[in-house]
């Protein structure tokens, strides 16, 4: 009898403590029955921890809903928390993103990107098509913009030119340095190599270098640079020796500015070196009333145009007689 007793005792025991024990004791019976029967969820994302709803998890078809069904199989820590091997830096983000349907994202593209791929990972197409949308914005703004670096210094020159594997083109401008009157028509063309230099930027976009000098010792002169050295200059003052006072000439050379700019895209993707290139240089086209000099370096040469140097004018009306003298 008391063998019978022990017995049934034993079994009335067991039959308590299974009764008693959770339902979701494992890994394995979480696996086969999901999250379901559960309210509420801890997660454990790469060390940072969330706790959230079932419902929350399961508004959009995604990883996260299938791992609360039971498809998708998840690994439970014997605390009860959901681990799951990613990084967490983004992952409230996708939980409020689950939450409001919206979400802000952040400025900075990298960070963007990394968004975009946690939650292509977990499958929340919402968020994934929000990033996309966001990314597309950026690159248009992006596009759009032309920067031109302005130099400071004759140090950050030397470092933007032997750095940068694009052509470049700088306008020195400064109408301050000068020591006599301007002309009647100097402001006129002065704004005309500005604007030219605007057009050129827009027009060349990308393809060249455009930077400005406001610091220099020359009011208005073109610089064009190919692989590190300078190519060519064209310099747009000059001095008018009037009847009484000189006076300072600003000209715009249009043309010339034009044709030398389009000389240096021989130089682009380092085209220019070799023979070849400087051959395509040289055959050019000269102005009647331009000067030019050639400062040779031994097979390479800078080609400085100066426009109507050293004018004898006596700036009088329409019809009066010019002189130039070199």
């Amino acid at each position: 009898m008391s063998a019978e007793a022990s017995v049934g005792s034993h079994a009335a025991d067991s039959a308590q403590s299974s009764i008693s024990q959770p339902a979701f004791h494992n890994s394995e019976d979480l696996r086969n029955r999901g999250l379901l029967g559960s309210k509420y969820v801890k997660l454990n994302v790469g060390g940072s921890l969330h706790y959230t709803t079932v419902q929350t998890l399961s508004k959009e078809d995604s990883l996260l809903r299938s791992i609360c069904n039971g498809g998708t199989e998840v690994s439970i820590d014997s605390e009860g928390w959901v681990v799951l091997d990613r990084c967490g830096r983004h992952f409230g983000l996708v939980l409020n993103f689950l939450r409001d349907g919206s979400v802000p994202l952040p400025e900075d593209h990298k960070e963007l990107d990394e968004v975009l791929k946690e939650a292509q990972y977990y499958r929340v197409q919402g968020l994934a098509q929000h990033c996309i949308s966001a990314m597309e914005k950026q690159k248009d703004v992006f596009e759009t913009v032309c920067r031109i670096p302005m130099i400071t210094s004759a140090k950050e020159e030397q470092k933007i030119m032997a750095s940068c594997r694009k052509p470049v083109v700088k306008l020195q401008n400064n109408r301050g340095n000068n020591k006599y009157s301007y002309t009647s028509n100097s402001d006129d063309n002065l704004l005309k190599n500005i604007e030219l230099f605007d057009k050129l930027v827009l027009r060349f976009n990308g393809r060249v270098l455009f930077v400005k000098d406001v610091l220099g010792d020359e009011i208005c002169c073109w610089s064009f640079y190919g692989e590190g050295r300078k190519i060519a200059e064209v310099c747009c003052t000059s001095i008018v020796y009037a009847t009484e006072k000189k006076q300072t000439k600003v000209e715009f050379p249009e043309a010339r500015i034009f044709e030398e700019t389009l000389n240096i895209l021989i130089y682009e993707n380092g085209r220019g070196s070799g023979p070849g290139g400087l051959h395509l240089l040289d055959a050019r086209g000269s102005g009647a009333s331009l000067d030019e000099e050639g400062a040779t370096g031994g097979d390479r040469r800078v080609r400085r145009i100066h426009v109507r140097r050293h004018i004898m004018h006596d700036e009088r009306g329409h019809g009066q007689q010019t002189v130039y003298k070199d």
